[in-house]
């Protein structure tokens, strides 16, 4: 049995709530997906649905999503158990047949071709064109005809059914853009989520002039409009006269606009509403005012979602683009109140969320060592405000994102922001946050940077096999004149993303980050010994060596090997796994042999060889021996114009591992100084300063890189300096 806890939030009740939660199981616990069930503590069932998303090698499922329906009252906790060891109750859930998906509440008939649904019937009546497939237009003067090609399920189940409808924007019978539309249905509810992603499949910048989903009641009788916005109490604008209605979000809005809110967590509410005399229809954008510009339109009975509006902000999306907009409909009686739907439009926004004990994680050892029993809380207090002081850069192709002020400052993008693009991975260290406080912020800054990360900062299209499906590099406009490297490269915090939401999308793409990775190691530069920094082939291999523990795909074993006796030959030939730097100059680089070593440990761990082991220990020796200031600090690099003070704290995870490896205590001693000065710098935390920049708007000056560097070595070394009482 596993606790799932929600907290306190909303002021009413919400029952048969949709809640997910995904969690990892020790090893042997559950081989039987249909021996997961929820109840409350009375033991009461609630409808539920599960898979698993990754197994341990005996079979046993490692990672399991599970999908349920909670009644959570107003003002007050909510506890529920997960089982798994007890079959889900039988109940009566969504029905889907040949393009018909009948929730018990609302049906649709989807459709192909230039419309989104053949009909949708809500109350005994159906109605066409209720909703229509999203429009662009560029500022070239081109619009585009929608149209879907095909459908496909994404996820099919009693309680939750999701499918994908592919399609392309047609200029003069040409397919120019891709386009996916993603629908998410429940059971016994009126409603679905309809996430947009645009994806940029040309060789040209896309200047989007417009992007809108219209909405039309064609039923007679008088309409009833109304708009909603909100950061704190919802601004309500209406008539029944037919007049225009126009509700924006732009930079200014923000700027100058009172917030407090964790804004990954929530800001506001922003919908629109057409309601007749037999029926009512709400859009709610998600996260609008994160993605602006947005706006919403009524006039007479049609409504429009525009996810990018004309003659508001600038919206441009580079070579292989791709971004992903979501908007919530829910139909709904004509008698329900405009506060009623308001409170669901917010609940929307900022879902009740069930969390788990962190013992939960530490017990089914699916990541580092960053458990600990004996708090230190100024190491506590100094995580928790270093993932905090992150900026928030609302826009819709920076949200998830922050500027590198250390990057911008240097002119590394020629006089504009040089964004992060998630150096370090970001999402990664806030899972690993998560996991160890249950804190619900932590989880939602993962999705957010995860979102952004594999719809801007991976390539959807080229005809580069070593640009398609990478992750680009930090660089300005997040991809211009940016690079594709081993050592820009990430996986872990997509895979965290996926077993939290279950969205198989994050899988796909570390999936195809990790072939991105084997083209670039068969480029010359990684078969001279040398040519290459440790940094490059150590992060290679932490990539490889993550996506074989999570798939058991041997064949991603296969290069591993390669990179070790890489590194063997590098080694053999200098002595030492001596970086490149100027023409005739092969330097000791602490953080980028920390690298090394750090991902050397990890396929150690899987693949356990002496030789391994024993170049790990030499490595971290020689760094402890000759990488030392007279402090006690580590330097930055091995020339005289660098040999200052290193701010990278990787080398404590070196040394941590060194400890494992050897168990001499001095290993842990030589890390205590930098642990010291790491610890000096106090965090921030949230800032609310606002700035305007480019088509951003940025709270705060702090990138995501300082939290992201810093989470693992912090916390793995303290943990294990607390064991030994050497704090």
């Amino acid at each position: 049995m596993i606790n799932l806890s929600f907290e306190k939030i909303y002021s009413t009740d919400r029952l048969k709530e949709n809640c997910y939660i995904g969690i990892p199981l020790k090893k042997g616990e559950l081989k039987d997906i249909t021996m997961v069930s929820v109840t409350d503590r009375e033991n009461k069932d609630y409808a539920s649905q599960s898979k698993a998303t990754a197994f341990w090698p005996d079979g046993s499922i490692k990672w399991l999503f599970t999908r349920f329906e909670a009644d959570i009252p107003a003002n007050k906790s909510a506890e529920y158990i997960l089982h798994t060891d007890r079959p889900q109750a039988n109940y009566t859930g969504i029905i889907f047949n040949n393009h018909i998906i009948d929730t018990g509440a609302v049906k649709v008939s989807l459709a192909t071709g230039n419309k989104l649904f053949d009909f949708i019937e809500y109350n005994g009546r159906e109605y066409t064109d209720i909703v229509k497939i999203p429009q662009l237009s560029d500022k070239k003067g081109n619009n585009y005809t929608p149209v879907i090609n095909s459908w496909e399920t994404i996820e099919e189940g009693s309680l939750c059914t999701i499918v994908k409808g592919n399609g392309s924007h047609i200029l003069n019978d040409n397919p120019i853009y891709t386009f996916e539309v993603k629908l998410t249905f429940y059971r016994n509810k009126s409603c679905f989520e309809l996430a947009y992603k645009l994806i940029n499949t040309t060789n040209d910048r896309l200047d989007i002039k417009s992007l809108v989903i219209p909405t039309e009641l064609k039923n007679k009788g008088s309409v009833t409009a109304t708009t909603g916005i909100s950061n704190y109490k919802t601004k309500f604008t209406q008539n029944k006269k037919g007049e225009e209605i126009f509700t924006y979000i732009d930079a200014k809005t923000l700027k100058f606009e009172s917030n407090e809110h964790n804004a990954e967590v929530y800001y506001g509410t922003f919908f629109g509403d057409l309601t007749d005399e037999e029926i009512g229809v709400t859009a709610a954008v998600y996260q609008a005012h994160q993605n602006f510009p947005k706006a919403i339109k009524t006039e007479k009975n049609k409504m429009e979602i525009m996810l990018v509006p004309e003659n508001i902000g600038n919206v441009k999306m580079e070579k292989g683009m791709a971004r992903e907009q979501k908007v919530w409909y829910y139909f709904h009686s004509p008698s329900e109140d405009i506060q009623s739907i308001n409170n669901k439009t917010i609940i929307y926004q900022m879902p009740d969320k069930p969390a788990v004990n962190p013992c939960v994680f530490k017990d089914a050892n699916v990541f580092p060592d960053v458990f600990t029993e004996k708090y230190d809380y100024d190491i506590e207090l100094f995580l928790m405000s270093k993932a905090d002081e992150h900026s928030r850069c609302y826009g819709m192709m920076s949200w998830g994102d922050a500027p590198d002020m250390g990057y911008t400052s240097q002119g590394r993008g020629g006089g504009q922001l040089v964004w992060t693009n998630n150096e370090y991975d970001f999402p990664h260290a806030c899972a690993l946050q998560y996991a160890r406080t249950g804190t619900r912020r932590f989880l939602d800054y993962v999705l957010a940077a995860a979102e952004h990360w594999m719809d801007v900062d991976v390539c959807h299209y080229s005809d580069d096999p070593l640009v398609m499906g990478g992750q680009y590099e930090h660089t300005n406009g997040h991809i211009l004149g940016g690079h594709i490297a081993c050592s820009h490269e990430w996986v872990e915090g997509l895979l965290d993303y996926y077993h939290f939401t279950g969205n198989i999308e994050a899988y796909n793409t570390a999936i195809g980050i990790g072939q991105n990775v084997l083209r670039l190691l068969d480029t010359p530069m990684f078969h001279n010994v040398g040519e290459a920094n440790a940094r490059e082939t150590g992060w290679a291999l932490r990539t490889l060596t993550a996506l074989y523990i999570e798939t058991l795909d041997e064949s991603w074993l296969k290069k591993c090997d390669w990179i070790v006796s890489h590194f063997e030959e590098w080694e053999n030939k200098y002595g030492l796994w001596l970086a490149p730097y100027t023409d005739n100059s092969a330097i000791r680089v602490v953080f980028m042999i920390s690298v090394a070593v750090g991902s050397l440990m990890r396929y150690y761990r899987v693949r356990p060889q002496d030789k391994i082991k024993n170049m790990i220990l030499r490595a971290v020796k020689d760094l402890c021996d000759n990488a030392r200031l007279e402090n006690g600090l580590f330097y930055y690099k091995e020339l005289p114009s660098l040999k200052r003070l290193g701010n990278n704290p990787l080398i404590l995870e070196a040394l941590t591992i060194a400890y494992e490896l050897s168990g001499d205590k001095e290993f842990i001693k030589a890390g205590l100084p930098t642990l010291k000065y790491v610890m000096s710098y106090k965090a921030a935390g949230v800032s609310f300063n606002k700035r305007i920049e480019e088509d951003s708007l940025i709270q705060g000056s702090m990138g995501t890189k300082s939290f992201a560097q810093l989470m693992i070595p912090v916390t793995v070394f303290y943990v294990t300096a607390e064991k030994l009482e050497l704090l």
